[in-house]
């Protein structure tokens, strides 16, 4: 088992598994967590690892060409998203799954009504909400040309930047394959920091109004 969790969300296990296909199933995990409804899933770890696989010569694939199509993928699953959103996605407010529940709906929905159209940016780099923002754009009948500007910059700075990061920082770190449950571990911790600080910013605000 790896660090992480389960075989499957582990990148090492994933390229040993699918070999020359993991960039094909990458995408499909990709498109899946930004559009289905399922957010537990390692798209930031297999992004970095997409690019740095690249970079050590594990994966044969243009970076360039790489980046484009994880763009792409993602940017599909949020159309999927929203369309779900603008179907469906009242009723699925009021389901209490493990991991389509209330609580979420409700983060995210503040946090879009915080942020406006920039949550479909800045949320592609918070795990869980990056998952549910789009929905949550097609509950409130977003118009489609502004969602999809959005949507599309959020995609590709968030598939292209984390995915040339792995790239770049395994070219100038080759060792950095030898310890890539680490710097997995650090992505993810970097991943929480927003919604950690926004935490502790509801903490204080709080408080505040307690005492006020």
């Amino acid at each position: 088992m790896p660090t992480l969790g389960p075989d499957w969300m582990d990148p090492a296990w994933l390229l040993d598994r699918f070999g020359s296909q993991f960039f094909w199933v990458s995408c499909a995990i990709v498109f899946v967590e930004c559009g289905l409804l399922f957010p537990i899933l390692p798209g930031d770890s297999l992004l970095f690892a997409v690019g740095l696989f690249i970079a050590n010569g594990a994966l044969k694939f243009n970076i360039v060409t790489a980046c484009v199509i994880l763009t792409i993928a993602a940017f599909a699953g949020n159309v999927v998203g929203y369309e779900i959103g603008r179907a469906i996605g009242q009723p699925l407010y009021e389901r209490q799954g493990r991991f389509v529940n209330k609580a979420n709906f409700d983060k995210t929905h503040d946090f879009f009504e915080k942020y406006g159209a920039k949550a479909l940016v800045l949320g592609r780099f918070v795990p869980i909400v990056r998952t549910f923002i789009t929905v949550v754009a097609g509950v409130g009948k977003m118009d489609r040309r502004h969602f999809f500007v959005w949507s599309a910059v959020g995609a590709a700075l968030w598939a292209t930047g984390v995915t040339l990061a792995g790239y770049w920082l395994g070219q100038a770190f080759p060792a950095l394959q030898d310890h890539l449950e680490a710097a997995i571990l650090l992505i993810v911790a970097v991943s929480v920091i927003p919604m950690v600080l926004e935490y502790l910013k509801h903490r204080r605000e709080a408080k505040a109004g307690l005492n006020a």
